[in-house]
């Protein structure tokens, strides 16, 4: 995920944008100095809303159409519309999990949690209210590996209501001697408000075309790898959660070391 995974280049830019000084007075102009996130947390939301009611779910295409009389909108389909609340920098957001197959149930392996590894397919679109873009921002058709805690918030709070899919194997039951090939996976929506994309709260967002923009993605797990331990340091990622809100990425425990979070710090365990 070009976007997502350029996540430090962003930093870097965003970086650069803080230091840069205008011509004239020789101080430096935030260009989103004047919006508040927590209004645009509630537009954000109503916009949502709108788009939700006005598009259903196309089986037949595995595709989002725009209503039709006899269909039943996206928002109306409550067996699969989830809506999550998810706080982030003080202010509350809703994001929406469209579950068209939840996964392959299986006793060895559950839902991933936020920190978690993940092979996934998906492809991604910004949309305001009924419009939708109609190219896709990003795409990757053939699945790649993400850690849920280093991309955007909507994915680390979406992706753990799927379950994975399971390896095509053989009629004996052994490795498929072809492409390999995942079956029953879990495929779904995901409709990310912008605070959880790319919001401008973030001064690293602020040269992304996609800064303070809903994003729609239509994503396919495939494969996770649980209790992922980024900092081999025995512990699952998911434990190091020092003020227990779910989310390890924010938890500094580590005095001499306060800018590295917990389960990045292997002295933190």
């Amino acid at each position: 995920m070009n976007k997502i995974k350029n996540i430090f280049l962003l930093l870097l830019i965003g970086v650069a944008l803080m230091y840069s000084c205008d011509a004239d007075n020789n101080t430096f102009t935030n260009p989103f100095l004047d919006i508040n996130h927590e209004e645009l947390s509630i537009t954000d939301n109503d916009s949502i809303v709108k788009f939700l009611q006005n598009n259903y779910y196309d089986v037949s295409v595995d595709s989002i159409k725009t209503l039709v009389a006899g269909e039943i909108s996206l928002f109306d389909d409550t067996s699969k519309l989830k809506p999550i609340s998810v706080v982030e920098n003080d202010i509350n957001h809703t994001l929406y999990v469209y579950i068209i197959e939840e996964g392959q149930p299986s006793p060895a392996k559950g839902h991933p949690t936020v920190m978690d590894s993940v092979y996934v397919k998906y492809s991604g679109r910004a949309f305001l209210e009924s419009d939708i873009s109609t190219a896709n921002f990003d795409i990757n058709e053939t699945g790649v590996w993400f850690t849920l805690s280093a991309v955007v918030k909507g994915w680390m709070f979406g992706i753990p209501n799927f379950l994975s899919g399971e390896l095509k194997k053989d009629s004996n039951g052994g490795v498929f001697n072809g492409p390999i090939t995942y079956l029953n996976t879990g495929k779904g929506f995901l409709f990310i408000p912008s605070g959880l994309g790319y919001p401008s709260s973030n001064a690293a967002n602020y040269s992304n075309s996609l800064v303070d923009t809903n994003l729609l993605f239509y994503i396919d797990l495939l494969e996770i790898v649980e209790d992922t331990d980024h900092d081999n340091d025995g512990v699952p990622s998911i434990q190091e959660d020092a003020n227990g809100d779910g989310d390890p990425t924010n938890d500094f425990s580590d005095n001499s070391n306060p800018t590295v979070p917990d389960y990045l710090n292997p002295n933190i365990n």
